[in-house]
């Protein structure tokens, strides 16, 4: 294959790709179910063989704040029974899995100064399951692959192997790079919405949200440039949730008159 038919091909999967990402079109190709019980099998695999916390506090703080969070999520995620698990671990992180999984590793009490802050870890991660970015990801993941592959399949033909090798190589970075990590910040930024919005409706301080990743970004040794990273950069983070919270203070507020006063610490 000459150079330029090379390059052509290239650059065609790559601008395939890259449609799809700013297109933004949720791109769903697994079952939900199937996604779900994925899930809830790595989280039974977690619990029989990571060490989980007794510390009844921590514990009881997790579920307390999963349950208020759960109240206000849209059917059926609020209607699904959530389980809520602390696995001792000193890194600061927390997840949530479909099927209504959620764990918070011990090292995340370093971190959190209140129920709110915790609230706002925990809506988050919830708020990428309400949100599908585990489907969504999964899917880009195995279009990205797919797309690498019929390239290199099409390159053997025509070129050698080293040069096959190369462009698969190249496909590869360009996918990671233009397809899969924008749409992971942009999964992060949707989940960083919900989750204040959904701490704010079930009664939590939303301003909370911002003091939280100030608190992560200052033990955040070193990071990325944003456009090689999964998350966004930590001042467009804050400027955001700080540009949102006056908003949903007054949701908080009429929570709280209805009776979703959260007291979870």
């Amino acid at each position: 294959m000459k150079p330029a038919l090379l390059a052509t091909a290239l650059t065609f999967t790559l601008a395939a790709l890259c449609g799809v990402a700013d297109a933004r079109q949720p791109l769903h190709l697994v079952s939900d179910a199937q996604l779900a019980q994925m899930g809830q099998d790595e989280f039974a695999k977690m619990k029989a063989t990571q060490k989980m916390s007794t510390d009844t506090r921590q514990q009881a703080a997790v579920a307390c704040v999963v349950n208020s969070l759960r109240a206000v999520l849209p059917a059926p995620y609020s209607s699904q029974q959530w389980e809520a698990r602390v696995f001792v671990d000193d890194t600061p992180n927390a997840f949530a899995l479909p099927g209504g999984k959620v764990g918070v590793n011990t090292g995340m009490f370093k971190v959190v100064q209140s129920q709110d802050e915790l609230a706002a870890v925990l809506g988050h991660e919830m708020g990428h399951i309400v949100a599908r970015h585990t489907n969504e990801r999964v899917s880009r993941q195995l279009l990205t692959q797919t797309g690498v592959q019929l390239l290199g399949a099409v390159a053997s033909h025509h070129a050698s192997a080293a040069t096959t090798r190369g462009l698969v190589n190249v496909a590869g970075a360009g996918g990671q790079l233009f397809f899969l990590l924008p749409n992971s910040r942009t999964q992060e930024a949707e989940a960083d919405a919900l989750g204040q919005r959904y701490m704010a409706q079930a009664g939590f301080d939303p301003a909370r949200a911002v003091t939280l990743w100030q608190h992560m970004d200052s033990i955040s040794k070193s990071r990325p440039p944003q456009f090689l990273s999964t998350h966004p950069n930590p001042a467009n983070r804050l400027h955001d949730l700080s540009a949102s919270a006056p908003a949903l203070q007054p949701v908080a507020a009429a929570a709280r008159r209805a009776g979703r006063n959260p007291k979870c610490f």
